[in-house]
């Protein structure tokens, strides 16, 4: 039932638009029920998001005592990772990031290593993504978070400039591409089915996963920490490739393929390798590869739409980043109805299946 309040709070939220002609500033039509809000303030645009990370610190704190390690570092590059992937998907540079720490008590705040382990992965994030942490709140919220737990959330604001960095629906055509990034495993959705089988696993969290090439467990191999894709959009756009559309492939899995607004039919020809942690998390819960493909990012945390003729060009400066990614031609954008079609699953969805405006 989150869909409908989503579009319920976003109907509300437009009447509100004309506030910004008080700042002789604009929103960019369409960016409603986009991964971020995008105002034009004349010679560039800002986007803003606000996001959270969800239940995948409980994980962590479930796997604490079996290894020793806190692994809010990693914790605070997921909540990152999950703003500002959003924030790359709208084209934009991230400029700020604000916290917010919400815990059921003050108490939680007296584990010194899991906060400092939190605090440093969250500023070690922000640096590696090119964003200052400019602030946030803390909250201790006795009666509505449980004791012991904190919800991990924040906002950012992003720079995109010049304006033609903007990456929109509307900017679609058919015959793009579509490139898939890789994903390091489940990120940071989906995680209260992964917590639902754990206790039908052999040992828990503690079970090996099958086909780890870490040789990982359960529990470590869903902490693995999400990919910031912003540095690749970036690098794309500095090198003159004209990206078309971005995606990041959370909520809703390989449906978020079809985000924009416009009707197209996006074949996909070519699916990525999945994380074994995934493949088995499928498998455990007895998920249909429509199901699987329609909640996880199934091995493709972020996709790309450009113009074919530049995929090659995209894949070398992917390939020659810092921290390399092979980037995976999928498939292409048709005229057609609105739908994903998956080719070597024999998966299909419908418009109906996304709704999310």
């Amino acid at each position: 039932m989150l869909d409908p309040g989503k579009r319920l709070a976003q109907d509300a939220a437009r009447s509100t638009a004309d506030q910004l002609a008080r700042h002789e500033f604009s929103e960019v039509a369409g960016t409603r029920g986009e991964s971020a809000y995008v105002v034009d303030v004349g010679p560039f645009y800002l986007a803003t998001l606000t996001e959270g990370l969800g239940t995948k610190n409980l994980v962590a704190d479930a796997v604490r005592p079996l290894t020793g390690r806190t692994y809010y570092e990693q914790i605070a590059r997921d909540t990152i990772a999950t703003i500002l992937n959003d924030l790359a998907a709208a084209g934009a540079a991230p400029v700020t990031v604000s916290a917010y720490w919400g815990t059921g008590d003050s108490d939680w705040f007296g584990d010194h290593e899991r906060l400092a382990d939190l605090a440093r992965g969250w500023a070690d994030a922000c640096g590696e993504a090119g964003a200052v942490w400019g602030g946030g709140e803390t909250q201790a919220l006795a009666g509505i978070i449980q004791p012991g737990v904190i919800d991990l959330a924040g906002a950012a604001v992003g720079i995109i400039r010049p304006k033609s960095r903007l990456l929109h629906g509307d900017r679609l055509e058919p015959g793009d591409a579509i490139l898939v990034a890789p994903s390091s495993g489940i990120h940071a959705n989906g995680l209260t089915l992964a917590r639902s089988i754990v206790a039908q696993l052999p040992d828990g969290y503690a079970t090996p996963v099958p086909g780890d090439a870490a040789g990982r467990t359960y529990g470590e191999a869903l902490l693995a920490p999400s990919p910031l894709y912003g540095p690749l959009v970036e690098a794309l756009q500095g090198a003159g490739i004209d990206l078309h559309y971005a995606a990041h492939v959370t909520g809703h899995g390989w449906r978020k393929l079809m985000r924009a607004e416009r009707d197209f039919t996006y074949r996909v020809r070519h699916v990525p390798p999945v994380p074994p942690v995934l493949a088995y998390l499928q498998q455990q819960l007895g998920m249909s590869a429509s199901e699987a493909y329609g909640t996880f990012n199934m091995g493709a945390g972020f996709a790309l739409f450009l113009p074919t003729g530049q995929v090659d060009h995209a894949r070398r400066v992917a390939s020659q980043l810092r921290a390399p990614m092979a980037l995976l031609y999928a498939g292409d954008v048709e005229a057609g109805p609105k739908r994903v079609i998956i080719e070597p699953l024999d998966v299909t969805y419908g418009a109906e299946s996304l709704q999310v405006r």
